[in-house]
């Protein structure tokens, strides 16, 4: 289990320059870019950021929310409730009552099964489990080390799964390469 903090997180502008996110870890292998995790700061309503071919997975963790108007109809990002859509969707978020956080995944659908799920010590993780995990609440410890409040450790599907203190939260997101890629052939890049 390799530990990120908060403050080896990279702070940059969105891709539209509407905002400030700050990454926290990415992969890319010899086909191009395969993920990213990032955690967005959003203080109003605007347009997100396009990323044709990829898909998103946003989870709001702080603050009452976003709604997502997009051409098929609004998708309700409420707190801890992961939300999945296309990189490609023209989408406009509006703030349901004052500023949000929140953590996105974004990754190449054809080559990472990205999924994210709520893990704390009554819903663990499972050995072999790979990914990352972002510490909302107490601690999650492995051999020794252990991730905090806004830490995010990063898993190997080799290793036992982390335990959670009791009543400690986390959001755990798998990064799964896709049936037909070996994980060999992945390797995980982090942006500090």
């Amino acid at each position: 289990m390799r530990i990120i903090r908060p403050g080896d997180f990279t702070t940059q502008k969105w891709k539209n320059g509407g905002g400030v996110t700050h990454e926290i870890a990415r992969a890319e292998d010899a086909g191009g870019f395969l993920w990213r995790l990032s955690l967005a700061e959003v203080a109003s309503d605007g347009p997100f950021s396009a990323f044709p071919g990829l898909e998103r997975i946003l989870t709001v963790i702080h603050g009452a929310g976003l709604i997502l108007d997009t051409p098929g109809g609004p998708i309700a990002a409420h707190p801890l409730n992961p939300v999945r859509f296309s990189g490609d969707l023209p989408v406009h978020g509006r703030l349901i009552d004052g500023t949000v956080r929140d953590l996105n995944l974004i990754f190449d659908p054809a080559r990472i099964g990205g999924e994210v799920r709520l893990v704390d010590d009554t819903n663990p993780l499972t050995t072999g489990a790979a990914g990352a995990l972002y510490c909302l609440t107490g601690r999650f410890r492995l051999a020794g080390d252990e991730a905090g409040p806004g830490c995010v450790a990063m898993l190997e599907g080799t290793m036992p799964a982390p335990t959670a203190d009791p009543g400690a939260t986390g959001l755990y997101f798998s990064l799964q390469p896709a049936s037909y890629q070996s994980p060999a052939t992945s390797s995980f890049t982090v942006r500090r």
